[in-house]
């Protein structure tokens, strides 16, 4: 950065010779040993952030799920980027600079796709995924605004007791067909067949086999079922997995929602139909390991035809995308996401293509 400096100093000075003369002075200010001396912490700080970028697969989980955590936020990495700069600029330590040339093109080679447009107009099925929030204050609005956006199928999460009636008569004029299991439910302006709960492993350990199945179903958390669609039969699986915290002692807690992404993994592993789509809120962005048993098997509609990083949670300044559209044997045409609601979430939606 010595270099670049001295370089445009001199091109702004008309005054102070041929621009060969100009170029040969900032070469020889840049090769100077000061300038390569000063801001070693600074240097030794940059390298340290793109190696934990490029090798963010080997954080280890084991201590508090640290490599889990780090997956969630790695988008964020590239923050430090223009701070380090900024103490390299400040320090004259041309080492730093160079060594920030690493965080940079890992971070570009990471995310730089997702900064494109990769949409393009046309699907043949749009699709809405919303957590819907068990505090939404105003769930008549947030079925309204839903129904406006035009879906053709619409999955809903946090459904609460009270809600549902709620959302069944605002949605029942748009969505002729419904289906709610437990917190979780799904509507459609086409036909649905063959829905089933999907048991992913809330209820867990020796007293979940105890509680009548009443009590189980009021708690479910994931459906599957068929839309019949103009191209053939599409199977939807609608989930909400386990929430994860982040607490002193149990650093990055995820033990439920990672549980219940196995259970969900296998799941779709054994759908027969060849076009899924999944629709929920995963409590995770498809960088954590902890959803290799989805991501493995299922694209991301924001990541393969989005605009941006999609960002869902929390509404009010949302930092992370946990509110999932993964799809496979249909093509995303489109990604995106729309405008708050009563929810701390944000609705996402997609269109797929056959």
């Amino acid at each position: 950065m010595v270099v670049i400096a001295a370089i445009s100093a001199a091109c702004g000075n008309v005054g102070s010779g041929t621009l060969r003369s100009r170029i040969r002075r900032a070469i020889r200010i840049g090769l100077r040993p000061e300038p390569w001396k000063r801001g070693p912490v600074l240097a030794v700080l940059a390298l340290l952030l793109g190696l934990i970028m490029l090798l963010h697969e080997k954080v280890p989980n084991e201590i508090g799920n640290l490599g889990s955590l780090v997956e969630t936020v790695l988008p964020w990495f590239g923050l430090f980027v223009p701070l380090l700069l900024a103490g390299a600029l400040r320090r004259r330590s041309a080492s730093a600079v160079v060594a920030l040339l690493l965080p940079v093109l890992v971070w570009l080679s990471l995310f730089g796709g997702l900064l494109s447009d990769k949409s393009h107009p046309g699907s043949d099925l749009t699709v809405v995924s919303h957590n819907v929030g068990a505090g939404n204050p105003d769930p008549v609005g947030t079925a309204r605004d839903l129904a406006a956006s035009g879906a053709d199928v619409l999955a809903l999460q946090e459904i609460t007791a009270q809600a549902k009636p709620l959302y069944e008569k605002e949605l029942a004029t748009a969505y002729p067909y419904h289906t709610v299991r437990g917190t979780v439910g799904l509507w459609s302006k086409l036909p649905l067949s063959d829905t089933r709960p999907v048991d992913i492993m809330m209820d867990y350990g020796p007293l979940a086999e105890t509680k009548p199945a009443a009590v189980e179903m009021a708690y479910n958390r994931a459906l599957r079922t068929t839309v019949a669609t103009d191209r053939g039969p599409l199977a939807v699986y609608v989930a909400h997995l386990g929430s994860v915290r982040v607490n002193p002692r149990a650093g990055f807690w995820t033990d439920s929602r990672d549980r219940g992404a196995r259970a969900l993994g296998k799941a779709v592993a054994a759908e027969r139909n060849e076009r899924v789509v999944l629709l929920g809120d995963l409590n995770g962005t498809t960088d954590d390991r902890a959803l290799t048993d989805l991501t493995s098997q299922l694209r991301s509609a924001q990541d393969t035809a989005g605009h941006g990083f999609g960002f869902s949670w929390p509404a009010q300044f949302p930092v992370v995308r946990i509110d999932q559209i993964l799809v496979r044997g249909v093509a995303p045409a489109s990604s995106w996401s729309l405008p708050a609601t009563g929810s701390d979430h944000l609705p996402v939606a997609a269109g797929i293509s056959w």
